[in-house]
């Protein structure tokens, strides 16, 4: 059956999503709507017509031809991915990128409103929809499957039929790979930020000389002596950057960053070895730490790891300046140019590999800066704003289920920023029943208000009362999913604001 023929017995009780409909795998697909909720619709091309291997759901028949009704779940976004293979997670392709977060699994159709927005696929940014972590899963109460899943029925719902790719963000141990590998992830950044030493950067030259020596140099397979005559007395010189790295370099470079190194080398032949043989992309992110990253030791970084044989696509240093959840760059804007600049050059050395910006949502100062120097070998990393943007589709839709989300998270911040780089306060917050309701939208907008929604997102959805019964998650969500064009409209308007000016002429 053609496309055009399944859209056409769509009614009331099967309406069928114009965006979705597609030819493959000998037949034509379709996600409609229902009383009962979204459901996948599939009618073969060939009669008298059987279901794809796998399908779950029942056969019915509409205009003399048969078609199969199925559930949206794990079974049937499986049937889809084996069907349509641009629906299965591929590694990216050189240039820019950008990975698109989804904390509550319904913003990829808002993700692809935005890409089209801005010209793709003619435009080449190229997306991954299923982006998390394993920290944001647990604080979510999602799995590695479920991330995966989710970007599965979004992308279908959208139309968008240019590949994807899919992130297991922010990975620190084996089992952390083996779970997301099993899922199908294609994407694996590993996060080494446990086993980077920041007392270096004040350490005195006897305790950077006894911690150089201490380094695990089995598992580097190296040794002092071998490092130093590799590095040390170096000029790197690439499009006019000049890197010099003296002793003095080398062994702060080695103590901050060795354990590291070793740890990142480990993870990614433990995830080769998973892989067996399928390509998959890796990502080195040393930004969640407390000192910047030298461009000295980004070019240690990027020399053990080759030395090593580790094989990666992009690397996020730690810049210059503040990269805060939710809010824009916080510092010195030409010095990031300069900063940035440098390791951009130093990534087209040791490469070409992509410089990624992580918790890089709304640094609107900075994005043209990196696009420019980066010459568009660029990946913006994105995660929570999708939620915040969640938080202002309630905002206009349920104000008093907003207020009642924002009094919890004001209570929840305190603990939750523990674990992020943050710096709002209570105090610059105005109190929940001080807002009107024609006014809570405007907190999103708002420094300190805005990064307490963003980090407390894990307690708002996983929050549950005395009866057991969530406390907002359900609510929230029945919201999205009633309400699907103001949160996509929402998604559009602040995505589009990201990606433009990594459109290049």
């Amino acid at each position: 059956m053609p496309p055009s023929s399944l859209l056409a017995l769509s009614d009331a009780s099967l309406a069928i999503v114009p965006d979705s409909v597609v030819a493959g795998g000998g037949a034509s697909w379709g996600l409609a709507r229902t009383p009962d909720g979204p459901r996948l619709v599939v009618a073969p091309d060939a009669a008298p017509g059987a279901p794809p291997p796998g399908f779950v759901g029942a056969r019915g028949e509409r205009a003399g031809r048969a078609i199969f009704v199925g559930p949206v779940g794990e079974a049937n976004a499986a049937v889809l991915r084996r069907s349509l293979s641009w629906l299965v997670p591929r590694p990216l392709p050189p240039g820019t990128s950008a990975g698109f977060g989804d904390r509550m699994g319904v913003a990829t159709p808002g993700h692809v409103r935005a890409l089209r927005a801005v010209g793709a696929p003619a435009v080449p940014i190229a997306p991954i929809f299923a982006q998390q972590s394993i920290r944001e899963m647990s604080r979510s109460g999602r799995t590695p499957q479920a991330v995966i899943d989710d970007a599965t029925w979004g992308a279908f719902e959208a139309g968008w039929t240019a590949g994807v790719g899919a992130d297991a963000d922010h990975l620190k141990t084996p089992a952390d790979v083996d779970a997301c590998a099993a899922a199908g992830f294609s994407f694996f950044t590993i996060d080494p930020g446990a086993f980077v030493n920041d007392r270096a950067e004040a350490a005195p030259a006897e305790e950077l000389r006894q911690a150089f020596d201490a380094l695990p140099w089995d598992r580097l397979e190296s040794s002092g002596v071998s490092l130093r005559r590799s590095l040390a007395g170096r000029v790197l010189d690439v499009d006019g950057h000049r890197v010099p790295i003296d002793e003095a370099a080398v062994v702060k470079a080695a103590v901050k960053y060795g354990a590291a190194v070793a740890h990142v080398a480990m993870m990614y032949r433990h995830l080769a070895s998973v892989k067996a043989g399928e390509a998959f992309d890796l990502e080195v992110s040393v930004d969640e730490t407390d000192t910047p990253t030298s461009h000295a030791e980004h070019v240690y970084i990027a020399s053990e790891l080759q030395r090593l044989g580790v094989r990666w696509i992009s690397l996020a240093p730690r810049f210059v300046g503040r990269f805060e959840k939710g809010v824009d760059y916080i510092g010195d804007v030409e010095a990031f140019e300069s900063d940035i600049a440098t390791h951009a050059a130093i990534a087209r050395h040791f490469g070409p590999y992509k410089l990624s910006l992580h918790s890089g949502s709304d640094k609107f100062s900075i994005y043209e800066i990196a696009a420019r120097h980066t010459r568009g070998s660029v990946h913006l990393k994105t995660a929570g704003t999708s939620y915040l943007e969640a938080l202002r589709a309630v905002a206009r839709v349920a104000p008093d289920l907003f207020r009642a989300v924002y009094a919890f998270s004001r209570d929840r911040y305190e603990e939750d920023r523990a674990s992020y780089h943050v710096s709002a306060r209570l105090d610059r917050t105005p109190e929940p029943a001080a807002l009107a309701s024609g006014d809570v939208a405007g907190l999103l907008d708002q420094f300190d208000a805005r990064q307490v929604l963003h980090v407390t997102f894990g307690s708002v959805l996983t929050a549950r009362d005395a009866a057991g019964a969530p406390l907002f998650a359900d609510a929230v969500l029945a919201l999205l999913k009633s309400h699907p064009e103001v949160y996509a409209e929402c998604l559009e308007r602040h995505f589009a604001r990201h990606l433009r000016p990594f459109v290049r002429s």
